[in-house]
């Protein structure tokens, strides 16, 4: 497939756009496309050591260049920093990427995700009402369907069964914003994002670690015994779905009825969408893509299922293709083999 073949999406109502989380894996792939599009696009990330400062940076330094790219060094949680910025700058539309991310880490530090994904989003809410932002797009997870089991996993489906409580945090925001959507009238989307992977991602995911561990001949972790189902994800198909719904503010659902009440729909300006593969595959099937990619096999240390984590992920994206004409398409293998070029140019393999 071309890379540039999702470009066709449909034209752009928006000019100004903030994103939050912008030095992070979703948020610079995200500024980068807005700049190509000619947007004005307003950055900011506070930069956290979760995971390696320098591969930040270096996102960053990809998009400073470009005299439409601005910067503020800033956390979410900070009230009054983002009261400022609201209040000198103008946004067409607000996309909220920044969050405490990560299962696991959520086991043993609870109040970063409660600081950042709690009361940090109350701070965008607030700054997006005051200041009568067109559309919030905001960032949630595969995660919030937690115990559910029924697949693939719907808009549609209840969620209110979390595992971990990033999953839990994630859940929260949703709920937050459909009440300010009710209350307030700001439109509202929340996307589900599901395993997303490429290059330039997260030095946490599997396939982030299993690359680096495989190319130093070091053992790799497979969990579960390798039983498990990830919907991986392409970051350029995450990103077209995030730049079509962001020129497509919600509107309320006329059938929507609180007596069968639709948890993807609402009679408020609200909307929830996966974006998804709609294609499980096998964490070993996962592996075999590496181990080929790089022309090298993986030591296998078979272990237990983690804490907090879920057995398979499968994204219905019925809402997404009927809505927007858009399904992603990126093969495992095709993304994987992209990735791995960028990995290892970058780390210098």
């Amino acid at each position: 497939m071309n890379p540039n073949e999702h470009r066709k999406s449909e034209p752009l109502n928006y000019n100004t756009v903030l994103v939050t989380g912008a030095a992070g894996f979703i948020g610079y792939h995200l500024s980068k496309r807005l700049l190509e599009n000619g947007c004005s696009v307003t950055g900011i990330d506070n930069l956290n050591s979760y995971y390696d400062v320098s591969l930040k940076t270096a996102r960053l330094e990809m998009l400073t260049p470009s005299e439409n790219f601005s910067f503020f060094k800033i956390d979410i949680a900070d009230k009054e920093g983002m009261e400022k910025i609201f209040q000198r700058m103008h946004f067409d539309v607000v996309v909220n990427l920044a969050a405490q991310a990560g299962v696991r880490y959520s086991l043993t530090n609870p109040k970063s995700y409660v600081d950042t994904n709690i009361s940090g989003f109350l701070n965008v809410l607030e700054c997006c009402r005051h200041s009568n932002i067109g559309h919030l797009v905001f960032a949630s997870s595969s995660s919030v369907y937690g115990a559910n089991t029924k697949m693939p996993f719907s808009v549609h489906h209840n969620v209110d069964h979390p595992v971990s409580l990033y999953a839990a945090s994630k859940k929260a925001n949703e709920l937050m914003s459909h009440a300010y959507a009710h209350l307030f009238g700001l439109p509202s989307t929340g996307l589900r994002f599901f395993t997303g992977y490429g290059p330039w991602g997260r030095p946490d995911m599997a396939y982030f670690l299993f690359t680096k561990a495989i190319l130093e001949e070091k053992p790799i972790r497979v969990f579960n015994h390798g039983k498990m189902q990830r919907d991986f994800t392409y970051i350029d198909d995450i990103i077209e779905g995030v730049v079509r719904v962001m020129g497509r503010p919600p509107e309320p659902e006329p059938a929507w009825s609180g007596d069968d009440p639709d948890p993807g729909t609402s009679s408020a300006k609200y909307k929830i969408y996966n974006i998804g593969n709609n294609n499980p595959v096998e964490l070993m099937e996962f592996i075999g893509v590496i181990e080929k990619a790089l022309d090298k096999k993986a030591k296998k240390e078979f272990l237990d299922l983690q804490t907090g984590d879920v057995v398979a992920t499968f994204a219905d994206i019925d809402d997404l293709k009927k809505d927007f004409g858009f399904s992603p398409r990126t093969s495992i293998e095709t993304g994987i083999k992209r990735f791995v070029a960028w990995f290892k140019d970058y780390y210098g393999y």
